[in-house]
């Protein structure tokens, strides 16, 4: 059934998510902070609104943009490094209390897994998050400013490692010696995938969940990022032989596990 959904932030991933969700026949309305990328999304399809968030103020047709939407995907990932820092956790909560009471919307907050910080082992959405990163500790009391007060009617998905276009951390470890943790797995999603994922959850009204979004395979680091060097002509990266593989991170998605319907879009 066509609904009106409302991508704030179409960046990297969100852009790419609104022109499934119009492909899916739903009306999509989205939001940027670049005035020079209005009409990128317009030329599109996407009703296209330049808004910004402010630790205490919104900057833009916030209201207006809630008003419209039966669905809001909440797609701001935080910035918080450099010299501008501004708190997330701040500004989703001035964006929480800019949506109106009095009017009924299903809220996706797009997460990540880091919420979980350094707990090892299998880890499910069952897992109590303790975070230990700024960014991730900002994440998890943000993901509560939507689930404690809408309950059933909000969901939250955590990914892990984003992978697709030129995103890839292999450009990052390319060439780069003594690395730990080289016998751990990697906890991987491609933004292909990411896309079918938040699509699955809207399409079947999985509302009042909790998902983690990563690939259901998980291949050594030493392993993967090695054959991604060799892959793409760089130098490969060196891991200390020994090192990893101490009762290491698996996130798993109790949910979607087995669903190869859902993750389609190989890592490799």
């Amino acid at each position: 059934m066509s609904q009106t959904i409302g991508v704030l932030g179409c960046g990297w991933l969100g852009l790419p998510l609104a022109k499934a969700l119009l492909n899916d026949g739903h009306r999509v309305l989205g939001s940027t902070t670049s005035a020079k990328k209005l009409d990128d999304l317009s030329i599109v399809g996407i009703e296209p609104h330049l808004i910004s968030l402010k630790e205490d103020q919104i900057e833009g047709p916030l209201e207006e943009f809630l008003d419209e939407i039966d669905i809001l995907v909440v797609n701001v990932p935080p910035k918080m490094r450099g010299d501008n820092y501004e708190s997330y956790y701040k500004k989703m909560k001035t964006l929480q209390q800019t949506i109106p009471k009095s009017k009924t919307i299903n809220i996706l907050f797009v997460s990540s897994t880091s919420v979980y910080g350094e707990t090892k082992g299998t880890i499910t959405e069952n897992t109590k998050p303790i975070p230990t990163s700024k960014s991730g500790k900002e994440l998890l009391l943000s993901e509560k400013l939507f689930t404690d007060p809408y309950k059933n009617g909000a969901s939250v998905v955590r990914f892990g490692g984003l992978i697709g276009g030129n995103r890839h951390p292999i450009n990052q470890l390319t060439g780069r010696t003594g690395l730990k943790n080289g016998n751990d797995p990697v906890n991987l999603i491609h933004r292909e995938d990411c896309i079918r994922l938040i699509i699955y959850i809207i399409d079947n009204k999985l509302w009042g969940e909790v998902f983690n979004g990563v690939y259901p395979e998980h291949p050594l680091k030493k392993d993967y990022y090695i054959s991604q060097a060799k892959k793409r002509g760089l130098k490969p990266p060196v891991y200390d032989e020994f090192e990893g593989a101490k009762n290491a991170k698996l996130i798993k998605s109790k949910y979607f596990l087995n669903k190869f319907e859902v993750f389609k879009t190989d890592i490799n």
